[in-house]
């Protein structure tokens, strides 16, 4: 059975004088779901964020939290918490003192309000001797930790994050990532989690929700976005990817510079004056000895070679402007020369095509 949404946004317009930064969008985040929003400078999802938390009031339309409306709830009076890209910790004040002021401000008592920091300090697996360690001794990944820990102590229903592990260094950041993919699970609790790091919200995510100024322009799994892009947007902001322009005229089908075997054009369904855009993903292309075919092939030339850890992605001139890159493992790269001819091929079945809008 599906989770009910706790989270829902209806119609939901944000403007700033001229400009709209959000466009009447709707949106549901399920109990206990790990909800991303990404999308590029510039499309919404912090000003999104903002109107989820109380920060900013929207221009019209409803938020919803567990069927109540609360747009016009002030954000101390929403059971929701946010962490901050700043962290917001009190530098002067200690590890536990921080944890524990949103308690002390709903007058909770001392010995509670330390109490429980002990029971979140285990949560967030740091020592409990941490209570009274002062926060400019603690580490980056430390004091993201006690921001988490502080957001957690009055138990909030759904926890907001606004790219909380941008100002990390990419070790921590991936360190911090797989903690709060656990710390999730081990919780049970909503988090709507804002970043523009694709890789990120593809680690964490249950559900992906990708902005595009001011509107999603697709929401799905991890899985259903990364092989099944709605659009050419949503394909080229996934990552490396190699697309390939496909039109019927009355003349045929045109290709580009794909050549395909006898019976494969009437598999794709394209009508007279329409154009889809096959999108084929850098991993699922082989290289093809003399005597090997596929049902799509190109032919191109070998230009270089990324090396990146334990994948190789490699380059290759196709003429007339189009390239295409492929990636394999790095143990089993063969060897090629720069310019060296090479035949490369897929199945129609490996390819997503992508009906233009």
């Amino acid at each position: 059975m599906q989770a009910q949404p706790i989270l829902e946004i209806a119609g939901l317009t944000k403007t700033f004088g001229d400009f709209t930064a959000l466009h009447a969008i709707d949106l549901k985040a399920r109990e206990g779901e790990f909800l991303t929003i990404v999308g590029p400078s510039g499309s919404g999802k912090t000003t999104l964020i903002r109107l989820l938390a109380g920060l900013e009031s929207p221009t019209d339309g409803a938020i919803y939290l567990r069927g109540q409306r609360i747009e016009k709830l002030p954000a101390n009076k929403r059971p929701t918490c946010m962490v901050f890209q700043s962290l917001a910790l009190f530098p002067h004040r200690s590890v536990g003192e921080n944890i524990g002021f949103p308690l002390k401000i709903r007058g909770v008592s001392l010995t509670d309000r330390r109490e429980r920091a002990l029971e979140l300090l285990d949560l967030l697996q740091l020592p409990r001797s941490y209570v009274d360690k002062r926060i400019q001794d603690c580490s980056g990944g430390e004091r993201q930790r006690v921001a988490l820990a502080r957001a957690l102590a009055f138990d909030p229903e759904i926890l907001f994050f606004d790219e909380p592990l941008s100002a990390l260094d990419y070790r921590l950041r991936k360190t911090l990532e797989k903690e709060l993919k656990d710390l999730h699970a081990r919780t049970g609790k909503t988090f709507v989690y804002i970043t523009h790091s694709l890789e990120e919200a593809m680690v964490m995510s249950d559900r992906i929700a990708i902005m595009r100024a001011g509107r999603f322009e697709q929401i799905g799994t991890p899985d259903d976005i990364y092989a099944r892009p709605i659009s050419r947007f949503v394909a080229e902001f996934m990552g490396e990817v190699n697309l390939f322009d496909l039109a019927l005229t009355p003349e045929g089908m045109q290709t580009g510079p794909l050549m395909m075997a006898p019976g494969i054009t009437s598999r794709i369904n394209l009508r007279t004056g329409s154009r889809i855009t096959m999108m084929i993903r850098p991993e699922s292309i082989t290289l093809l000895d003399p005597d090997e075919d596929a049902e799509i092939t190109v032919t191109g030339r070998f230009i270089d070679e990324y090396v990146l850890g334990s994948r190789v992605q490699r380059r290759f001139n196709l003429g007339d402007g189009h390239f295409v890159t492929v990636e394999t493992l790095r143990e089993a790269r063969s060897a090629l020369s720069v310019g060296a001819p090479m035949r490369l091929g897929w199945s129609l079945a490996q390819a997503h095509l992508i009906e233009e809008r």
